[in-house]
């Protein structure tokens, strides 16, 4: 399977000149000889974190940018893990992840559960109902996580639990914190044993200057590509899609672990 990630930098409060520019992108990257079986994007790539303005940018029942992607992937005939924006409804703002087949069919949806309170999310954002799942494409079981998500390590063993062997972050993950970025990534991919792709922005909006340096790293924990810190750009590979079994059988914690023995991690379930 061969992957492609946009490392954008995000028009703030601009969601159709972010979609001139991801659909520019796309027309681009399924121009090469050897095309992507699957394109991913960053979080809220079509508004940036503009908090205070997503009462009136975010996407509400028109639902355009889930069609505007849906054509995409029926035209390219090509997998989106289409990042995440900003949702309204019911008079919430949500951020929600979504994730196109090549036919355009909307095979996963997901609002981040985890809200940043350094960034005050919780003061604009709801948070999700739903825990996230693993989904499936092109025969493999894959997760996806929305930036602050990552630094929940139960949430991703619970994906590699239900058998995914790629899990995808999507991000707009600060340079302030980008030696977290980095470990972070990599323990999850080493103690899940699954391949961790993912796609954070560059730029800078409201004082915040962003990481950059999307990776894709394999089921050892060996980065096969990253991004700059600070350049848009687009990074490829291609995934050994027997290496998550390879890992697994070579180090077999999944066999090792005893559940049975580890206390409680529900708060409420903690006396």
């Amino acid at each position: 399977m061969k992957v492609a990630l946009y490392q954008m930098d995000i028009l703030p409060g601009d969601p159709r000149g972010n979609e001139r520019k991801v659909k520019e992108w796309i027309e681009d990257v399924m121009q090469q000889e050897d095309v992507p079986d699957l394109l991913v994007l960053p979080e809220m790539w079509t508004t940036a974190y503009t908090l205070d303005q997503l009462e009136h940018l975010a996407e509400g029942e028109e639902r355009y940018t889930e069609l505007f992607l849906k054509e995409l992937a029926r035209e390219h005939n090509v997998n989106i893990v289409a990042g995440s924006i900003a949702k309204k409804e019911k008079g919430k703002l949500y951020n929600r992840a979504l994730v196109f087949d090549r036919r355009g069919h909307t095979v996963y949806q997901y609002d981040k559960i985890h809200l940043v309170p350094m960034l005050s999310e919780p003061d604009y954002l709801t948070g999700g109902d739903a825990a996230a799942s693993v989904f499936e494409l092109e025969g493999t079981k894959m997760g996806l996580v929305i930036c602050y998500d990552l630094r929940f390590p139960e949430l991703m063993r619970s994906l590699a639990l239900e058998g995914a062997e790629i899990v995808f972050i999507v991000a707009e993950w600060p340079e302030a914190r980008a030696v977290h970025w980095e470990v972070l990534q990599r323990a999850r991919a080493i103690e899940n044993q699954c391949y961790v792709i993912s796609c954070n922005r560059v730029g800078a909006y409201a004082g915040v200057t962003f990481a950059g340096r999307s990776m894709v790293i394999d089921p050892w924990g060996d980065v096969l590509i990253q991004g700059s810190r600070d350049q848009e750009q687009t990074l490829t590979t291609k995934l050994n899609p027997d290496k998550v079994s390879e890992v697994r059988e070579a180090v077999p914690i999944f066999q090792s672990r005893v559940p049975t023995k580890y206390k409680p991690l529900h708060k409420e379930d903690v006396t």
